[in-house]
């Protein structure tokens, strides 16, 4: 009697065979909401911000300097040559007039670069508190896990079950007022920051 040949076996499936779809949807997501983020504050400027954040720009640039420079050396230069030529000058020595023109381009370049200084400044304060709040998250996340492998570990019939003092320490997650009390008035030495108290079960600390 003939064997009837028997269908092959399915190999598992190896790690790189696993698509990585759901990864790279987190990835696009996180760049998203980055994105968001930035277009939304880009939206927020007004017109006479873009203007000077424009001249600003340019202000920043070397080609300024070179103009500045340019236009002080023909200023002097010709009322020097109409002394020379014996005619009156515009601007005779010691150059009364462009010192006043150096002097407001110079308070006008401040006003122009503070004005984005503070713009920029206040997006990163933005940033600096969207980086507490995921550095919150992420100690938060980090305490559940220690939670639960120290429960796993005691489950664990194999493990001897012993306690540590620093993973119960660790799996406690970090108070978040304290954390922004922090922020204000430095902690002292041999004053760490007190962790979270644990919720009882009717949802009281």
């Amino acid at each position: 009697m003939k064997t009837k040949p028997t269908a092959p076996q399915a190999s598992p499936p190896k790690i790189h065979d696993i698509p990585v779809e759901s990864e790279r949807d987190q990835i696009s997501q996180n760049i998203e909401a980055v994105l968001e983020f930035y277009n939304r504050e880009e939206q927020k400027i007004s017109n006479s911000q873009r203007i000077l954040e424009r001249i600003s720009n340019f202000i920043g640039q070397p080609i300024f300097l070179g103009i500045i420079l340019i236009f002080v050396a023909l200023w002097v230069f010709a009322n020097v040559v109409l002394l020379q030529l014996g005619l009156a000058a515009f601007d005779p020595p010691p150059f009364i007039w462009l010192q006043g023109i150096v002097g407001l381009g110079a308070l006008l370049t401040a006003t122009i670069v503070l004005t984005k200084q503070n713009r920029l400044a206040k997006l990163a304060e933005r940033r600096a508190h969207l980086d507490l709040k995921v550095t919150l998250l992420i100690e938060q996340k980090a305490a559940k896990l220690i939670d639960l492998l120290e429960e796993l570990r005691r489950d664990l019939p194999n493990v001897k079950n012993r306690h540590d003092s620093e993973a119960a320490a660790l799996q406690q997650s970090m108070n978040p007022d304290l954390v922004l009390a922090a922020l204000d008035e430095p902690t002292e030495p041999g004053n760490p920051l007190k962790p979270a108290e644990e919720p009882t079960e009717n949802g009281n600390k």
